[in-house]
């Protein structure tokens, strides 16, 4: 009899899971649903005024998009849930979540409901940046060992500072909450009846090293807070480990039989790695979406500046894996397109049978490089990487009457590829190699200009992996390993995992050009990353 894995893939909007075959990973059936709260703010909530860095979400949403993504690929393929063998699941993070010790999520109790700080606060949630700029300076006074291995700066899109702002803005909340969880954690708890927290999210997340932040530290930085600890209980397990199996509850919600294999969970982008087999020393894959991860495995430990995590087994055993990312990709361009593109634009689009992005991308493929004149700063959603500091704003400069929007979009894009290589040169100086440079996700496949230009800037030739939904398939990948199919993570990628679709290689003369630019984009974004121009114009 054959043997089936599921994974599922929770991202910001929706979740897709995919049915896999452990035998070479071929995808059988796939599954979407979109969340139909999609993400809130406090006036979807209590009718109170809004803020730009409030985003929530809605428990119920994920435990229903559970039930409908399993049954949906079991019915989709044929396949009887007695050939599924294994679950894993990915979520976004850090988003999490406010529960009583049986898993029910504050948000769904009457007393609760109308509070903000009873729902999922979702990973682009920077509602606590004041309490992980305090976290950050704590740390850094005190010494604490710890802060090397996140580049010396705690974030606001992290678990501790998102508990902390609930500590301080709505105790009554804080102290209910019997325990605090990640979404993947929290839904594998709910269909194994298991405490296990995953070590990715617990170790990029919750400052997880060997163990969380002591007491002491957590007093100094709030009274009180080292109160959290107690709302953090589990044993930390690496994605791939058995973290339960389906139980009575876990079968009434998926339809899988009591017994089946359940993974430990991972972060939506981490779990991408498997699938793309890019799991060997020096791996560098980038997740490109609405948001950008890069996530280099290694052999060695070495303190990098501007990464947001450092984790051993924080997606493969044995290994550490450094992230580093960009808060604002398809975003961007989306925003773009909303706000700033002509309806004359759109019309030639309709007229030559093609989508907007395509009909762009024909315009600024062909522009000269050195006659655009435009530079960008990707940091429409603050920046992740390398400053942590997400009161950045974005920035164009070089506008003239005579610009275009192709060139407006084309320097777009090329100031993502600007903040890529900033990170790979970091890797690299700090003494981390990086051998090989792989992409994942919608957009990589969509937009074949964006990864010329990537592979242009970054002077390095980049794989594009042929898989559509990389963090499910990677989930699947987990899901095989926990079920003891293979014997290691490594094994199941290189047996399940997606091949490439294409690989751009770097042109010489092309590199060059977008080096001299690329130049003066790290002297702008130095500039104005130590100023505080950009704060001061948004009132901070």
């Amino acid at each position: 009899m054959s043997k089936y894995v599921i994974g599922i893939d929770y991202g910001t909007l929706s979740a897709r899971a995919v049915l896999a075959d452990t035998a070479d990973g071929r995808v059988l059936s796939s599954c979407e649903y979109v969340y139909p709260h999609a993400v809130m703010n406090e006036k979807d909530i209590c009718d109170s005024e809004p803020s730009v860095k409030t985003a929530l979400a809605h428990p119920d949403d994920y435990i229903e998009a559970l039930t409908s993504t399993v049954k949906g690929v079991l019915s989709e393929s044929g396949v009887s849930p007695e050939e599924v063998v294994g679950l894993s699941i990915d979520a976004t993070s850090s988003s999490v979540l406010p529960i009583l010790n049986d898993g029910t999520p504050l948000a769904s109790m009457q007393e609760f409901s109308r509070d903000p700080h009873a729902y999922i606060k979702l990973w682009k949630h920077h509602g606590g940046e004041e309490q992980a700029d305090r976290m950050t300076r704590v740390a850094s006074l005190r010494g604490e060992e710890w802060l090397e291995s996140y580049g010396g700066t705690v974030s606001a899109e992290w678990a501790l500072p998102k508990m902390l702002e609930t500590l301080e803005k709505s105790p009554k909340v804080y102290n209910a909450a019997e325990k605090y969880s990640e979404i993947g954690d929290w839904l594998v708890s709910l269909i194994t009846g298991t405490e296990y927290r995953s070590a990715c999210q617990a170790g990029y997340k919750s400052m997880y090293q060997d163990g969380y932040p002591s007491k002491e530290y957590l007093n100094e930085v709030a009274p009180t807070f080292s109160t959290v600890l107690d709302k953090l209980r589990g044993e930390v397990v690496p994605p791939g480990t058995v973290a339960g199996y389906i139980n009575e509850n876990g079968e009434k919600l998926t339809g899988l039989r009591i017994g089946t294999a359940v993974s430990a969970s991972a972060i939506d982008a981490h779990s991408a790695l498997p699938a793309a087999k890019a799991v060997s020393d020096g791996d560098l894959t980038l997740i490109i979406g609405t948001s950008g991860c890069h996530i280099l495995i290694s052999k060695t430990d070495a303190p990098i500046k501007g990464i947001c995590g450092k984790v051993m087994g924080g997606v493969v055993p044995d290994y550490r894996a450094y992230e580093t990312g960009q808060s604002c990709v398809g975003d961007m361009f989306a925003w773009f397109m909303e706000n700033c593109l002509p309806e004359s634009y759109a019309e030639r689009a309709r007229e030559e049978g093609i989508g907007i992005f395509d009909y762009l991308n024909s315009l600024a493929e062909k522009l000269d490089i050195d006659s655009i004149g435009l530079l960008v700063l990707d940091w429409w959603n603050g920046n992740r990487s390398p400053y942590v500091d997400y009161d950045l704003s974005g920035l164009m400069i070089g506008m003239t009457l005579m610009t275009k929007p192709e060139e407006i979009y084309h320097a777009m894009l090329s100031s993502i590829a600007y903040g890529t290589r900033r990170m790979v040169e970091l890797y690299e100086e700090g003494g981390v190699k990086v051998e090989r440079i792989f992409a994942v996700g919608g957009i990589p496949l969509k937009n074949p200009l964006l990864m010329q230009i990537m592979a242009d800037v970054l002077g390095k030739s980049i794989s594009v992996v042929d898989s559509k939904q990389a963090g499910a398939k990677g989930s699947a990948i987990y899901a095989a390993t926990a079920a003891g199919i293979y014997p290691d993570v490594e094994g199941a990628a290189e047996k399940m995992g997606d091949d490439c679709a294409a690989v751009y290689k770097q042109y010489p003369e092309a590199h060059a050009k977008f080096t001299r630019l690329y130049n003066m984009y790290v002297e702008l974004s130095d500039g104005f990353a130590n100023s505080d121009i950009m704060k001061r114009l948004r009132n901070k």
